[in-house]
């Protein structure tokens, strides 16, 4: 099982709209039985403005499958559209849970 973690670096007062984007990912992620996505915000972060999302998946493979499907990744986009202007820049990281 794999940990996968999104951490976005927001410009200043665009932590809001950038959750919003990640709740709409969560939900439809849901929806297409892609497990539960966890959204946090910082209250201590190594910087300000921080969102990080977080999913679990049985593999890489599997991760990478997610929105393979032309109408799912249509959805995918739709939501994401314009996050660009919200973060100054992001990073994932993945890691093997142990236990």
């Amino acid at each position: 099982m794999l940990l996968i973690r999104d951490i976005m670096y927001c410009k200043p007062g665009k932590v809001r709209p950038m959750v919003e984007k990640f709740l709409a990912m969560a939900k439809l992620s849901e929806k297409k039985g892609r497990g539960k996505m966890r959204i946090m915000t910082d209250l201590s972060a190594e910087r300000y403005w921080t969102v990080v999302s977080e999913m679990e998946v049985p593999s890489l493979e599997a991760f990478m499958a997610m929105g393979q499907g032309s109408e799912e990744m249509k959805e995918f986009e739709n939501i994401m559209k314009g996050y660009h202007d919200l973060v100054d820049y992001g990073r994932r990281e993945i890691y093997t849970i142990e236990g």
